[in-house]
């Protein structure tokens, strides 16, 4: 008797479990945002339901949906409070109305305006980078805007928190903001500390929400710090001994910051707000009127991408940077797994004459990324695109440069994650002087890297081959 249970509970189970895989097929099918993705999630639901069904529950979403609802909900106080900061913006002149073809598609995409007045500094390296965030975070009078996709515990992360601790008994408002996966291995005491000391601490919380318990797929990858509404600081860094090229397995680690001074800082602040409301449901009582400081000249505009958006603001902006460009494109990034979109942008851009490089690392941090990026090799190395392997350490940078007109500095990798499923946020820079320093820095870069040939790819084994082609397979699902 207990043997023909056991048989009939299998025989309804084994059909269920297929009945759900399909379901989930077809749902990719319907919801997923590439063909790719669609793809590899249907054929490794059906084949695999056992294993690949529970992975689909996790990571198989394509929208954040309640962060949609929380941008779609006109009477939400965020957005009155957004819709007077543009309002204040206008009226200070900061912002530009005389765009050029290729900034109108980036503001309409962005949400944000173009705004003029600025003064920003580039940060090469950690040691620069958290000398400067440190010291505007000793400065600071009334409050402090951060946040970080991991902080850790370490020497770097000890020294940023008693910083902020001793800031928080001068009487500084402090509002932390982490990503609830990339901080994973956060102490709860190092957040208790900084609790007790009424630091206002909170999660992304990619998870809140009863639809979205088993979210795991979505990360909130921007690293923000603003003071006081007047300066700001968004690039690459984490807070980490790595980052400062301490205790890491390899050696130094590049990566590149920004500083920002004017009224680009307003919108900073607006990007951080909006995480803020989704993780806490309620906006900081702090002074959110514009800043209208006109001290400076040059144009920044904010692209904050994500999940959320109606369409793929960050691949849309790499392929418009990419269409636009007439001499030259450079873009250093850790990770190369580009989507067809781009790829194709990218070959174009090379078969008309313009000398696009991309710089990415030597050494691997993640194994399947690392193995994938070789997988492009036979379709863009032929069409004339460069790529350099960076073997001066391990290159986490998020860096681009269109001709003479632009450059830009922030969280964005060229892969599929930053593309569609992190909320990522890139500062785009048309002043002289600060492309000619980006120029520079890449420049430098490049020398200190290995440019890659074909045979990289083609004289290797059939194993290691075999696994680039596999890596590949997933890399719209990574």
């Amino acid at each position: 008797m207990f043997g023909s249970d056991v048989f009939a509970f299998f025989a309804f189970l084994f059909p269920f479990v297929e009945g759900l895989a399909i379901l989930a097929a077809i749902h990719a099918v319907m919801k997923a945002r590439t063909s790719q993705g669609a793809i590899a999630w249907a054929v490794s639901l059906v084949t695999f339901p056992w294993v690949v069904l529970p992975l689909y529950a996790i990571f198989g979403r394509s929208r954040f949906n309640g962060y949609v609802l929380l941008r779609t909900s006109k009477d939400r106080e965020v957005r009155r409070r957004v819709q007077n900061l543009r309002k204040m913006a206008w009226e200070s002149g900061s912002v530009r109305t005389d765009l050029r073809r290729s900034q109108k598609a980036l503001v309409n995409m962005s949400d944000l305006p173009l705004l003029g007045c600025n003064k920003s500094e580039l940060l090469i390296d950690g040691e620069n980078t958290f000398s400067a965030i440190f010291s505007a975070i000793r400065n600071a009078r009334e409050y402090l805007l951060i946040q970080f996709f991991i902080v850790k515990a370490d020497d770097l992360g000890a020294r940023f928190r008693d910083l902020l601790l001793a800031k928080a008994e001068e009487g500084v408002r402090i509002f932390f903001l982490y990503d609830e996966i990339g901080s994973h291995s956060l102490p709860r005491r190092y957040l208790a500390q900084l609790r007790s000391a009424g630091i206002e601490v909170t999660a992304f919380h990619t998870t809140k929400g009863r639809a979205n318990r088993f979210q795991l797929n979505f990360r909130n990858h921007r690293k923000i710090v603003v003071a006081d509404g007047e300066v700001a600081f968004v690039g690459g860094h984490n807070v980490g001994d790595e980052y400062v090229s301490r205790h890491s397995k390899f050696g130094t680690w590049r990566d590149t910051h920004v500083k920002l001074e004017g009224p680009v800082v307003n919108a900073v602040q607006f990007t951080f707000l909006e995480d803020w409301f989704w993780a806490k449901g309620k906006i900081p009582e702090l002074d959110w009127d514009f800043k209208n400081t006109c001290n400076w000249d040059e144009e920044h505009l904010l692209v904050s991408s994500g999940p959320a958006d109606p369409m793929d603001t960050c691949g849309l902006m790499f392929a418009q940077i990419i269409n636009d460009a007439r001499e030259r494109v450079w873009i250093a990034s850790p990770y190369f797994v580009p989507d067809p979109r781009v790829v194709g942008a990218l070959k174009l851009a090379a078969l008309r004459g313009v000398d696009v490089s991309i710089l990415i690392p030597e050494q691997a941090d993640h194994l399947i990324l690392y193995l994938a990026s070789f997988a492009y090799y036979q379709e863009i190395l032929p069409a004339g695109i460069k790529i350099y392997r960076y073997n001066r350490g391990f290159l986490h940078q998020k860096v681009f440069l269109v001709d003479s007109a632009c450059a830009a500095v922030g969280t964005a990798n060229l892969d599929n994650r930053s593309f569609h499923l992190n909320f990522e946020l890139m500062l785009l820079n048309y002043s002289p002087r600060f492309i000619a320093d980006v120029e520079k820095m890449l420049l430098r870069d490049f020398s200190g890297s290995r440019r890659a040939v074909l045979e990289d790819y083609t004289t290797r084994s059939f194993p290691f081959r075999l696994a680039v082609r596999s890596s590949a397979l997933l890399s719209p699902v990574l």
